[in-house]
């Protein structure tokens, strides 16, 4: 019987991404996720949030001269899980940290508004997914990207809502 817990993730393709520059992989499993936040506007739908992802993999592949999309996922709003870089892949979302962690980006800026229960819900389906698949250490450390780095990111409410999420 396959234990393997899985999740729906919207695909580059689906999204509209660019093809990435180059893809570095990651030499294990991650050790870390690390939480950001976009800081731009909410998005509650896939054709907003699909609007959204172009504009954020254009910023950071033009303005930050990144290979790619920073963040190895995205989610919106209502929950929509957003493949980014993907899984084993290295990102460029946390300066000094990317060579063994995960980063997953919530779409909205959480500083005054609390993220849905349908988002944290699918991170959590998500991070299990990635235990089981063997793309995410089973003792993983979930961080805010304030705990790497001089930042406000992933915002009060956000980063507040972090330290409530169970895993099993």
């Amino acid at each position: 019987m396959d234990e393997r817990v899985t999740v729906e993730v919207v695909t580059r393709e689906q999204w509209g991404a660019a093809a990435p520059r180059c893809r570095e992989t990651l030499k294990c499993p991650a050790e870390r996720v690390v939480i950001h936040h976009t800081a731009l506007l909410h998005c509650g739908g896939i054709r907003e949030c699909m609007d959204q992802l172009i504009h954020i993999q254009t910023m950071h592949m033009q303005d930050r001269n990144f290979d790619d999309i920073g963040y190895n996922f995205l989610i919106g709003g209502d929950g929509t899980v957003y493949k980014g870089r993907g899984w084993g892949v290295v990102g460029a979302h946390t300066k000094g940290n990317n060579c063994d962690s995960l980063g997953i980006a919530f779409m909205g800026n959480f500083n005054n508004q609390s993220p849905s229960l349908a988002a944290l819900s699918s991170v959590k389906q998500l991070l299990q997914c990635g235990v089981s698949q063997g793309n995410l250490h089973p003792g993983f450390t979930l961080l805010g990207h304030r705990d790497l780095g001089d930042t406000e990111c992933p915002g009060e409410r956000l980063y507040t809502a972090l330290k409530h999420l169970k895993f099993p």
